[in-house]
């Protein structure tokens, strides 16, 4: 007797699996390899950053970080040997160097400055994003594909092509080197990926449920806030991460038109000068820490991002 067994042509087999699954593990690892590199080198000291043949097994150090955040003076073996017993690891670090620590570096304001820049121009980008789009979706705009394909080309024009003309401005308005300015400004290039994404998102919402709830008594605002809101959380994270990964990294703009008090990380942690050149294992310590924050922002939502997306790739 034969049995016809069931087979499905969707489902992948054993061996398409394994090897799937082999690919994916060293992809993975092909790309975390540069990471757990910066990782490491923030924890050599600068001989060791600089050997060759790279050294994997190392002694440890702090000096990195010590650097990162302080800045030194060379002082003579004399002047160090008069001093009190050192306070703190990186004194002690320091003073094996024959310098001393005369102040605090410009990293944490550079790095607050990140924050405030990414995450405000993010959240800017997002809420006109989320009512342009619920605009196009919900109403009749004339000429609507021609404005939003008009929206989209902003985003294709590369940065140094309007970055003289953007100087000029912001020098006359009195913008430059100023928070707000970049905010401004992250927000204007950060808008147009947000409007197109959501737009998408927004689609798949039905109109159903808004018409529902305002012969409900509710006003279109609230069906807004209390309907359609709620069911576009996940496309709006999704657009968020996106939005914030752009500004978080972003170094042409931030290069030309922030030089002090609104100069953001990016910029600032290839000046990090030790002796002889560049100080290898303070920058690699720098970025070591300015990748944290986008790192644990996207970890927090990764459920939404695979969700959005994904979403509206299978009809019913």
């Amino acid at each position: 007797m034969s049995s016809n067994a069931a087979h499905s042509v969707v489902e992948p087999s054993n061996t398409s699996k394994s090897v799937a699954s082999i690919l994916v593990v060293l992809y993975a690892l092909i790309t975390m390899i540069p990471l757990f590199w910066i990782v490491i080198t923030g924890f050599k000291s600068p001989p060791d950053s600089i050997s060759y043949p790279p050294k994997i097994v190392f002694e440890p150090t702090l000096e990195g970080y010590c650097n990162l955040f302080t800045t030194r003076s060379r002082q003579t073996r004399e002047y160090v040997a008069a001093l009190g017993p050192p306070e703190g690891i990186c004194e002690e670090i320091t003073r094996k160097r024959q310098m001393v620590i005369v102040g605090k570096s410009n990293y944490w304001p550079r790095f607050q400055n990140s924050l405030i820049i990414a995450f405000g121009s993010t959240i800017l980008a997002v809420f006109l994003g989320t009512l342009t789009a619920y605009g196009f979706s919900r109403f009749k705009v004339p000429l609507a594909d021609d404005l939003l394909f008009f929206i989209l080309s902003t985003r294709m024009m590369p940065p140094i092509a309007v970055a003289v003309p953007i100087y000029l401005m912001y020098r006359k308005l009195g913008l430059s080197d100023t928070a707000l300015g970049m905010i401004l400004l992250y927000t204007a290039v950060n808008v147009s990926l947000a409007v197109w994404l959501l737009k998408g998102f927004m689609d798949e919402i039905p109109r159903e449920y808004e018409e529902a709830a305002m012969i409900d008594g509710y006003t279109r605002l609230q069906s807004f806030w209390k309907v359609v809101l709620p069911q576009a959380t996940t496309g709006i994270a999704a657009t968020a991460i996106f939005c914030l990964i752009f500004a978080w990294n972003e170094y042409a703009f931030a290069v030309l038109l922030t030089s002090g008090s609104a100069q953001t990380a990016p910029p600032f942690i290839p000046t990090i000068i030790g002796e002889g050149g560049l100080d290898w294992p303070a920058v690699a310590a720098g970025t070591t820490i300015f990748v944290v924050p986008i790192l644990v922002f996207t970890i927090l939502l990764r459920k939404q991002l695979l969700r959005g997306i994904t979403f509206g790739a299978v009809r019913k």
